[in-house]
């Protein structure tokens, strides 16, 4: 059985399908997701699928393109949301250097109360990177956010970067970019991150693997990732499949 660890099912695009959606997940072994919530609305919609869903658990957050938007109320409602037994996780947070929406100050003030939000709530938190390596894992280390560890989701940094973030507690989440035929940093640290430290993802409905890059992406997809895991590290689909599942389910406190 497979664990997507990073899905966006509470975006629109699966406002007209989710239930076919959700039954090709099951059809490709999807046991488990975690929806992840950024806003206002993508957070009240996962949490309404949590309930509706039993295989369906939320992670909420405040994503760095929207810093500016967060307010010190915003915040307080993110502690109390994440009380909810189905949250398992607070972001995605973390900085964005690509979009210069939100001042880089002003991304990283809000990452940092978010970091120490899941310290007092006991929770692992999901790091969004884009642009912004460097200054996420000084971050990381200076709030001392290993004490909860997390994710880096979707992770394309390199093998050195990866092992940083092992050393800080976190997991390195792998998505549909392991299985580009020209993404060769992202299969190098397929083959060398240990396979206790490993998580798979789609980040659905962005980042859809091969054969489907450029189309919709969806949980089912999550399996062409674990198989070019596999293929990469030469052990079989199955062994992937059982450690990235037991992984996330230790992460996310999930018997």
């Amino acid at each position: 059985m497979l664990f997507d660890t990073h899905v966006h099912v509470n975006d629109d695009q699966f406002a007209e399908d989710l239930e076919e959606v959700m039954a090709r997940a099951k059809a490709s072994g999807v046991a488990n997701m975690v929806v992840v919530g950024f806003d206002r609305k993508t957070i009240d919609r996962a949490l309404e699928l949590i309930e509706t869903y039993d295989f369906l658990y939320a992670s909420v957050g405040w994503h760095p393109v929207d810093a500016l938007d967060m307010t010190d109320e915003d915040l307080r409602w993110l502690e109390e949301v994440s009380a909810h037994p189905k949250v398992v996780a607070l972001g995605e947070m973390g900085l964005d250097y690509h979009w210069d929406k939100s001042p880089k100050d002003i991304q990283k003030e809000v990452f940092r109360k978010q970091i120490r939000l899941a310290k007092k709530v006991q929770l692992p938190i999901i790091i969004h990177n884009r642009d912004a390596t460097q200054d996420v894992v000084d971050i990381l280390k200076e709030e001392h956010a290993e004490e909860v560890g997390g994710i880096m989701h979707c992770f394309t940094g390199s093998p050195e970067i990866a092992k940083q973030c092992l050393d800080l507690n976190f997991y390195i989440s792998l998505g549909g970019p392991v299985t580009f035929k020209n993404a060769r940093v992202p299969k190098e640290v397929a083959v060398q991150i240990p396979l206790d430290r490993l998580l798979i993802e789609t980040d659905c409905p962005y980042l859809a693997p091969h054969p489907y890059r450029g189309k919709r992406n969806e949980p089912a997809y999550v399996k062409l990732v674990a198989e070019q895991i596999a293929e990469l590290k030469e052990i079989s689909f199955e062994e992937v499949a059982a450690a990235t599942t037991a992984n996330a389910k230790k992460l996310f406190g999930i018997d």
